[in-house]
């Protein structure tokens, strides 16, 4: 069994045709489910959402009154619709900008497709330089912060075999905030450096064969 990740789900949704609202025909927005459970707690089971943000949509005009005299809350309720199924139902919001911070709009998606073009063009140039056992192509994305993470990480992989003792200098003094590729730059550190038979000096941290007995950098003792 197959699942589909958040990006193959929007990427679907994105070639759907748009739903119009029911109750007054305005086209919806997707939406992103936030990180919270709804109504039986069982989450809305499905990562993004179709949701009419017309505030002239009748369920929305009278919803205030109605939870008002109800339940006496300051609350209305969207129309929203499942990608998967195309049946519609109602969400509560509690005041006017509830929701909207999460309605994936064209300047995201513009950027979600920028991104993937930069993903494809990332792989294809590693694919290349491993063809090519180059490694100053993957080792420049990896240093490169503006690289898609995926790419970046796929990069770090490439080195541990690619890589040379020029490499590990360049990493070893390359900051990296991102955990995941952090991570990855360590695996492949220790990767080349069991490869090429070498290590950081404890005292300077330059690199030194795994045999040294003096570091040939700052003429400190290793045998100790």
């Amino acid at each position: 069994m197959s699942f589909e990740t958040k990006e193959q789900i929007l990427d679907k949704i994105m070639h759907t045709p748009v739903p119009v609202c029911p109750h007054c025909g305005q086209a919806m927005k997707i939406w992103e489910v936030p990180p919270v459970n709804f109504s039986d707690g069982l989450g809305w089971g499905e990562p993004y959402l179709f949701v009419c943000f017309n505030d002239e949509c009748p369920p929305f005009v009278s919803g205030w009154s109605h939870f008002e005299e109800e339940h006496g809350h300051c609350a209305s309720t969207r129309c929203f619709c499942y990608p998967s199924s195309g049946q519609f139902e109602f969400m509560p919001v509690f005041s006017k900008v509830g929701g909207t911070g999460q309605i994936v709009d064209e300047e995201i998606l513009a950027k979600m497709e920028q991104e993937k073009v930069a993903i494809k063009e990332g792989f294809a140039s590693l694919a290349q330089a491993y063809a090519d056992k180059d490694a100053k192509v993957p080792l420049a994305l990896l240093l490169d912060a503006c690289a898609p993470g995926r790419v970046r990480i796929k990069a770090a992989d490439m080195l541990e075999e690619l890589g040379d003792v020029d490499c590990l200098e360049a990493l070893l003094n390359k900051k990296f905030g991102n955990r995941l590729i952090k991570e990855a730059v360590e695996k492949t550190i220790k990767a080349v450096m069991e490869r090429t038979f070498t290590r950081e000096c404890p005292y300077c941290a330059e690199i030194v064969k795994q045999r040294a007995k003096v570091c040939k950098h700052c003429g400190k003792d290793l045998t100790e």
